[in-house]
């Protein structure tokens, strides 16, 4: 997979922060959607590739359940922003690995409960 994210990060559109990003989501069944960051002049207008590759997978008619992994690359192993994090917590199950890695390999794994400790959810909403 970090080969993979590697390259990606070469399609990445990232002219105004220069901080490329990619990401896939991987299925129970092994299927894999991918995405990369998206900047535009107006950095509310773009997407980060957390979001770019869930979406993806929820386009191709993947379903929540369904989802087994999220892994985001970056040359420096962020993990996702607070809004992919937002993204995830509403859109897949808790005990979802998220693997971080950085340009030398995996840096951390947890779960997005790990992750988004005390989150804010649909469940809040009712």
């Amino acid at each position: 997979m970090k080969e993979v994210l590697t390259n990606l990060l070469n399609n990445s559109r990232s002219d105004y922060f220069n901080f490329p990003v990619s990401a896939a989501v991987v299925c129970k069944d092994n299927k894999v959607f991918y995405g990369v960051n998206v900047e535009t002049s107006s950095p509310q207008a773009g997407i980060c590739a957390e979001r770019n590759a869930l979406y993806n997978a929820f386009t191709n008619g993947i379903k929540q359940e369904d989802i087994k992994e999220i892994h985001v690359m970056s040359k420096k192993g962020v993990t996702p922003c607070f809004i992919c994090r937002q993204a995830l917590v509403d859109f897949c199950n808790m005990d979802v690995k998220v693997i971080i890695y950085n340009l030398d390999g995996i840096l951390k794994e947890m779960k997005i409960s790990d992750l988004c400790v005390n989150a804010f959810s649909k469940g809040d909403l009712k």
